[in-house]
């Protein structure tokens, strides 16, 4: 349950850090969920494939639920690989403010 727990946290202080600066989700919502409901999809699946050709295993941790959604596959796997893409899109969104600033200091 622990790590389910951080992962909920540090996924709530990535959506604090994204209202703050209306970087993803803050900034178009529609686009931001169909892009994070893709991704998640398709590192969900990328999962099961790997499971299926025996590449990923789930090991039983105190630190974790117990729930599976599928053989092999943790409640906790599908909160990681959310913040995944979460974190990527806020870097990224991030990023492109960062340097659309600098170039706005910089002048034409």
């Amino acid at each position: 349950m622990t790590y389910l727990l951080v992962l909920v946290a540090v996924i709530g202080c990535m959506a604090l850090m994204d209202a703050r600066w209306r970087l993803f989700l803050w900034r178009r919502p529609l686009a931001g969920a169909v892009v994070l409901a893709t991704g998640l999809a398709y590192f969900l699946w990328w999962d099961v494939w790997a499971i299926a050709e025996g590449i990923f295993l789930h090991r039983d941790s105190p630190l974790m639920t117990g729930i599976m959604l599928a053989h092999q596959l943790p409640l906790e796997e599908a909160f990681f690989l959310l913040f995944l893409s979460y974190l990527t899109m806020v870097l990224f969104t991030g990023a492109v403010r960062v340097l659309e600033h600098r170039a706005e200091r910089r002048g034409p």
